[in-house]
Parts: C-alpha cells; structure tokens; sequence
C-alpha cells in the first residue's frame, strides 16, 4: 500500500495526515511517499516523520521527494493539498482588488470575482497533478483538500472524465460541534443529512436515532438564539429565516455565492476571522513532533484515513460530506456538477447519498445560481482562455458591474502575471 502526500512540506498537513496514517492498525507498514516543491520544509518533515517511527518502533516506509512522477509510481492513495504563490499577499488581492473597482463581494477566497483568480492560479498545477496521476497510477484514489474546491474539481473532471477523485472539506464539522450544544446530547444521538455545493451547503434534515423523530424544529427553534449575534452570523441568520435551513459555515465562506449578500453579512466579524486567522497561520511555530503525535485535531475533522481505511476494509461507514461528481442526488444540479453530499464508503469506494426529499426549491435554486460560473472557470483555465476567464466574472450572478469587470480582470492578470499571465 502506498499513500502519497502532494504539498507534504506544509506542517499542518503533512504532519497531521502522517499522524492520522501512523495511527491506524489498517495502514500499518504502508509506504508514505512526501512530494513538495519547497524541499527545505519538505526535509524537515521527512525527519520528523523518520524520528517518530523510530521512537515508536513503527514499520511505515517514508520517502520524499520534488520529483512528482517519480513518487507516484505504484501509489493507491494521492493526497493533494497545495496553495500557489504567497497565499496571504494574493488573497488580500483577489479580495481587495475587485472591490477598488466598484464590485461589492464579501471576501475572496472561493466566490465572486475573487474566487474566479484563486481558481485560475491553482487549478493548472492541479490538472499537471491529475495529467501525471492518470499517466502513472490512473487507479489511484486521487483526494483534493485544495480551495477553491468545487471550482478544482470541476475542472479536473472536465479535463479527466475518468480519474477517480473526491473532494474533502472539515467545514461539516461546525455540525458536530454546535448541534450538541444547541440540543444538550451527544451527537452520536442525531443522523443528519447536510448538501448543497462546498462552503455553499446547509444542514437539509436530522433525526433522532432513538425514535426516528424529525429534529429539525427543535434545531431551529434552539439554534436561533443560539447562534443570533455571534461572529459572522449576519447573512447566516437571513438563510435560516427565509430559507429555514442552517448553512454548515460562515459568512466568510456562505456570502461568496449570493448576490444580496453584500447587504446583510457580518463585514466586521469577516474581516476579523481574516485577521486572527492569518496572524495564527503566519505566527504558529507548530511543534512538528507533537503535531505528528496528536495527528489532526478533531475540529479539523480531516477524514483522509478514515476514508482510506473504509474503502481497504469495506466497512460501509458513512461520511458526513464528500464532494463527488453529481448522479442524481441532488437533481436540480446538472449530472456534471461536483456536489457536497454525504457518502458511504465501502469496498467500492464512495457513494454519495440522495437528498432529494429534503433539498427545499429555494436552496436549490440559491446552488443552481452557480452552475454557470463554474462550468466556464473551468474551462477558461483547461483552455488558457482569457475571454472565458471575462466570461466567467460577468456570469457570476455576484459580479454587480459590466463597465469595470475587464479593466479589473487586467489589472490582476497584471499583478499576478507569474501566475495568470497564461490568460492569453
């Protein structure tokens, strides 16, 4: 069994997922092979990694490389997990750029005008990945955790209709986290069903094991209060009204996709995240042996190896949210679309789960807002296209201006030429 981690240099992941595999009696002795283009941080984790297995007596085989192709050959399993560039410097961009030039979106990270220039940077070096995927290991099981995510991965499964790949998210985890607290039990009581698109999904029914008995009401009528004047709950609290669904995040990530969002989210407590959450990343000296020891933190909730380990055993177990090709289970999305749906995983690896009887008109139709936007991302970046990438910012339906899209596009391909100067 060999399981290869793409963007392995970063301590976060790399280190987290190798102690998430060197806890499981079911990966036990498998090879892990460490890709990384920066092979100064990549060293550092090799050697935490080798330290770790000797200390512990483990028999897991640890390699790493810059060579790609090389560590691909014979892999089952390919984790990717990679940003482009100075992640923090062009996200500031991607979100502060589109609003000098008059166009009102939220943050810029997944959504809008922002999200569309994120996407055309990182899904090239993505569809590379798959390219060498599909050339070496075309059965491996391919596993993006990147950003923006439904974005990548519609336009790797446009380029590569056959690659066999799933998109994992920890967002679904605000689920288990807040339901407890607004019910009082645990959350093994509850069977939920969660869907829409990545960071665009809602909390669509739950139940309660003992009885069967619908918990929708009680989670609405508790979590109102509950959730009413806390950070970024201001368009969060408009779905629940008009909507009577719970989105599964935050204003940060929800107010992306809507066009009247601009109205109602919570700017003070999105820019306040933006700014804890980069002081965090940017000033976290990560204890890199600890962080192998304790592997991903519950809140996390990276499902990696719990997925691997499902598939290996056929276990049957369901996932909260995996984001798959569309194939009916939610059937107001065309079949090429990438949903974010609960899964079970077995054998045959994951099968998404049918929501149909509880995804209201209203959600839907909120998702189908978004189709077009990511059909043409997707092939302004597989076509190198810059009148697609024009295309792709005036038919996002939260792109308030037509005179000032082009100067806008411009001017980041411009400031992003290493990147983005590709547009031709």
């Amino acid at each position: 069994m060999k399981i290869v981690l793409i963007g392995a240099g970063s301590a976060m992941f790399g280190l987290g997922a190798l102690g998430d595999i060197f806890k499981s009696k079911v990966l036990e002795g498998c090879e892990v092979a460490l890709v990384d283009i920066n092979h100064v941080a990549l060293g550092e984790v090799e050697k935490v990694a080798k330290a770790y297995i000797s200390d512990n007596g483990l028999q897991y085989t640890i390699s790493a490389t810059t060579e790609r192709k090389e560590a691909l050959k014979g892999a089952d399993f390919v984790l990717i997990s990679i940003e482009i560039g100075d992640r923090y410097e062009l996200w500031e961009m991607d979100w502060h750029l589109p609003q000098q030039f008059g166009i009102k979106q939220v943050y810029g990270e997944n959504g809008g005008p922002g999200g569309i220039f994120h996407s055309l940077r990182i899904i090239p070096p993505i569809l590379d990945i798959c390219s060498d995927v599909m050339d070496i290991c075309p059965d491996a099981l391919v596993m993006n955790l990147s950003n923006p995510m439904t974005n990548i991965m519609t336009a790797v499964v446009r380029k590569y209709p056959d690659i066999n790949i799933v998109g994992l998210c920890h967002e679904v985890s605000s689920l288990v986290i807040h339901l407890p607290k607004i019910l009082d039990i645990p959350f093994e009581e509850l069977h939920i069903r969660a869907g829409g698109l990545n960071h665009f999904s809602c909390l669509l029914d739950a139940t309660y094991r003992k009885d069967g008995s619908n918990a929708m009401p009680e989670i609405l009528e508790k979590g109102i209060p509950y959730f009413e004047g806390t950070l970024e709950r201001g368009l969060f609290m408009y779905i629940i009204k008009y909507f009577g669904k719970i989105p599964i995040t935050t204003d940060s990530h929800f107010s992306e996709y809507i066009h009247w969002a601009q109205e109602v989210a919570d700017h003070v407590g999105v820019m306040d995240f933006y700014t804890n959450y980069k002081k965090e990343c940017l000033g976290h000296q990560v204890d890199m042996y600890n962080r192998v020891k304790s592997g991903t933190l519950p809140e996390e909730y990276w499902r990696v190896v719990p997925i691997i380990e499902g598939i290996l055993t056929n276990d049957g177990h369901e996932e909260l949210a995996v984001n798959i090709l569309n194939k009916g289970y939610i059937s107001a999305l065309p079949e090429d679309t990438i949903v974010e749906v609960p899964g079970t995983v077995d054998g045959k690896g994951i099968q998404g789960t049918d929501v149909n009887d509880v995804m209201p008109l209203g959600f839907s139709s909120l998702l189908c807002n978004r189709i077009g936007v990511l059909r043409v991302c997707a092939e302004a970046a597989i076509q190198k296209s810059r009148e697609l990438a024009l295309q792709a910012l005036l038919v996002d339906t939260t792109n308030n201006s037509i005179l000032q899209t082009e100067r806008l596009l411009d001017e980041v391909i411009s400031q992003q030429k290493e990147y983005l100067g590709y547009l031709k």
